[in-house]
Parts: structure tokens; C-alpha cells; sequence
């Protein structure tokens, strides 16, 4: 997979009165909002479910341990099916799979945590199978330069469901801020999601009548080298694995601890309801920061653009380890402007040049997305051990490692 099936170029009308690239990427844009906009609500539903059942940090991040569980162990099936249905009825399938997911939670919200955890896991499943066919599709929507400035764009996208989606579901789900809460607390999910089940259908049902490019096998499997018989033969991919890990991780775990970081007297003294909010603007700098970086990436290199953010990343989190008040608050929530970029720009730097592996490629890197499993449940259990202000030494520790990956491969995209 490395070509779109006509070789007009990337704004051209492709073989069999298809829709345009750029039509493509508008549609294969909706699904990054979707699945922006749902992930996030893990976020709300976090400190919620603590609450309700009286849980650890490490307890309460079984949620994500599920939630980002489920891309370690159906990456690789997904790649299956696509490969057996095709990206575009790859991608109603996953619909349809997420949609089960969130009509679990009616369900789940009367029988208990561990019912909970398997909605997450079923959702998460759905959204995997979307995230390896989409990925790869944008990347190839296009001159392979500037894939990581049009994967950004639409990860810009992604960062819009997930500034929307802390913001709502605060206002739905937390409507018991302040005052002691029950299991039958538990029943403010059913609205929401059952109203994101119903959506997800009507998406999956408009997928499957829309006209998309179809995606061939490409001429220039050259580039991934001779006799290098997989796509773990090339270093560049096995550390860009490595980068996603530790950023997914690092991304999810701020996000999941948010909270009950504001809450902490000595930063904001936040009731959850009101924490919520911010968590917008934590996701709102992705949001951001993406439309910045899909302008500026097309002049400056990626891997300068990633060194430079995770350095960003790994003084502000300090800040908000050491601080307190507004400047550990504000700091904690500016990460979110530096990890704009890291995620698209650590996918296409990874898949740069595999050919004929890059669809192997993209499976490895969404089966590194599990660090949004590990990472958190990690800094749940340093939080419990120490306090949560110092459990964010475990993002640093991710962001150096990114930091490392950009600089070592600053000199990628060679111009001409």
C-alpha cells in the first residue's frame, strides 16, 4: 500500500469517476472528530466512576488499561479484515463495533465497574479498527513530504472532538459535583451514550454510500529496501513504535489525572465538574497547536518540529511537578499545545519509505497505542505511592524518549 489507485496527483479525479483527494480527506475527517470526541469522555468518566465505586488511581485506571488495552490485541486483526473488506467498509465496521460499545454503558450502568470495563473494551475495539484503516489512508492521500503535515491537519480535527468532549461531558455526566455520590449515580452515562451509539450508526450508514478512492498496491516497494523481508527490519519504524507508545501514553495519563490534579488544594482546589472544563484546554492546544503544525511542517523538517515540542513537553511538566498554584495549573494544561504534533509526525516519520510494508507498519504502530493502557495504570500506581503532582515524573520520562526520536531523525525528508 503506497499509492492512491490513479497516478493524476494528489488533488486530481482518480480512475472510475471517483471523488478527489481532498473530498477523501474530509470524509476520512469526520472519523477522526468521532473518535477525538470519545476517547476524551474517559477522561470525565474517570474521576466519576472513583467516586461512584470508591476506587484507587490504580483501580480507576483499569478504564484506560481496557480502553487502550484493546489496540495491543486487535491491531493486527483489524489489519485483517481491512485487508479482507477494504478500508472503507473496514471503517463501517469499526462504526458499528464502537456504536456496540457505547450501547454497553446502559447496561454497564446497572451492573456494576466490571461491566464498565468491558463497554471500554468493546468501544475501544471499534475505534482501533477505525484508527489502522484511517491512519494509513491519509498518509497516502498525498506526496509523502507533506504526509505529516496533512495527518496533522486531521489529527487537528481529532483534537476538536477532544476539546468538546471533556466540556460536554461534564455538563451531562458529572451533574453531582460536590455533594457524596452513588452507584445510582452510574445512570448519567445512559443518555450520552446511547446518543453517541445512535450517531455512530448514521455515520456507519453514510460511510457505506459514500464514493472514496480506493487504495492500490503501490510501484515502489523499492523503498523499503532489498531484502529486508518486514517492516521490523527498519530501525526508524521499531523506535517510531517505541515514540507512539510512550506519547499515547504520556497524552492519555496527563488527560486521565487532570481532575484530580486541579483538585489537589494546593494547585486549584477544583470541584470535578469545574476541572472538567480545563480539561477542554488541555485537549483544545492539541486542537491548536495542529492547524499551527500543519503549516509550519511544510517548511520546517518533522523531526525538528517534534524535538522541539517534547523539549517544550518535558519543561512544562516539570513546571507543574515543582509548582504550584496557577503556574503548575496553566503548565500541566500547555502540554497540550506541545503534543499537537507528536502523534501524526511520530506515525508518518515511522512509516516513511516501507513500500510494500507500510501496511505491516501501520498495524505495529496502533499496537503501540497500548501505551495509553500501560502508562496510566504506571502513573496510577506512583500517584498512590506518592501523590499525584510527583506521578507526572512518568510523562517526562516519555517525552525524553520522544525528544530523542525527533532529533536522531531531524534530517528525514530530504528536500527534491
Amino acid at each position: 500500500m503506497a499509492n492512491i489507485a490513479s497516478k493524476a496527483g494528489p488533488a486530481a479525479p482518480l480512475a472510475g469517476g471517483a471523488p478527489t483527494n481532498t473530498s477523501a480527506l474530509v470524509i476520512v475527517t469526520i472519523l477522526f472528530f468521532m473518535w477525538g470526541l470519545i476517547t476524551s469522555l474517559n477522561d470525565v468518566l474517570i474521576p466519576h466512576l472513583k467516586a461512584i465505586y470508591t476506587l484507587s488511581y490504580v483501580q480507576a485506571m483499569l478504564v484506560q488499561f481496557c480502553f487502550f488495552g484493546a489496540y495491543f490485541v486487535v491491531s493486527l486483526p483489524a489489519g485483517a479484515l481491512i485487508r479482507r473488506l477494504g478500508y472503507q467498509k473496514g471503517a463501517v465496521a469499526g462504526l458499528l463495533v464502537a456504536a456496540g460499545g457505547c450501547a454497553l454503558f446502559y447496561p454497564a450502568s446497572k451492573g456494576g465497574y466490571g461491566l464498565f470495563l468491558f463497554a471500554f473494551a468493546v468501544l475501544a475495539a471499534g475505534i482501533t479498527i477505525l484508527q489502522v484503516a484511517a491512519n494509513p489512508y491519509v498518509t497516502v492521500l498525498g506526496p509523502p513530504r507533506t504526509a505529516s503535515s496533512r495527518l496533522t491537519l486531521t489529527q487537528a480535527f481529532n483534537s476538536l472532538g477532544t476539546t468538546i468532549g471533556p466540556a460536554a461531558g461534564g455538563l451531562l455526566i458529572l451533574t453531582t459535583a460536590g455533594v457524596a455520590v452513588t452507584a445510582a449515580d452510574a445512570a448519567t452515562v445512559r443518555g450520552p451514550y446511547l446518543g453517541l451509539a445512535a450517531t455512530l450508526v448514521v455515520l456507519a450508514l453514510l460511510f457505506l454510500g459514500a464514493k472514496l478512492p480506493r487504495i492500490a498496491e503501490g510501484e515502489d516497494q523499492a523503498l523499503a529496501g532489498e531484502g529486508q523481508g518486514s517492516a521490523w527490519a527498519h530501525r526508524h519504524l521499531v523506535l517510531g513504535a517505541i515514540g507512539i507508545f510512550v506519547y499515547v501514553g504520556a497524552e492519555v495519563s496527563i488527560g486521565s489525572f487532570l481532575v484530580n490534579f486541579l483538585g489537589e488544594p494546593r494547585i486549584a482546589g477544583l470541584a470535578h465538574a469545574d476541572a472538567a472544563q480545563y480539561v477542554s484546554i488541555y485537549w483544545g492546544g492539541a486542537m491548536v497547536g495542529r492547524f499551527i503544525g500543519f503549516v509550519v511542517m511544510r517548511s520546517v523538517s518533522p523531526g525538528k518540529a517534534l524535538a522541539f515540542n517534547s523539549l517544550a513537553a518535558i519543561a512544562l511538566v516539570l513546571a507543574a511537578i515543582f509548582g504550584q498554584g496557577p503556574v503548575a495549573m496553566w503548565a500541566i494544561l500547555a502540554v497540550g499545545l506541545c503534543n499537537s504534533i507528536m502523534f501524526p509526525t511520530i506515525f508518518s516519520m515511522a512509516l516513511h519509505g516501507l513500500g510494500k510494508y507500510t501496511e505491516q507498519g501501520s498495524g505495529i504502530l496502533c499496537m503501540a497505542i497500548v501505551g495509553g493502557a500501560l502508562v496510566p495504570f504506571a502513573q496510577g500506581a506512583l500517584a498512590d505511592m506518592f501523590s499525584v503532582q510527583a506521578s507526572f515524573a512518568l510523562p517526562v520520562a516519555c517525552y525524553a524518549f520522544i525528544l530523542y526520536f525527533g532529533v536522531k531523525y531531524a534530517g528525514m525528508y530530504k528536500a527534491g
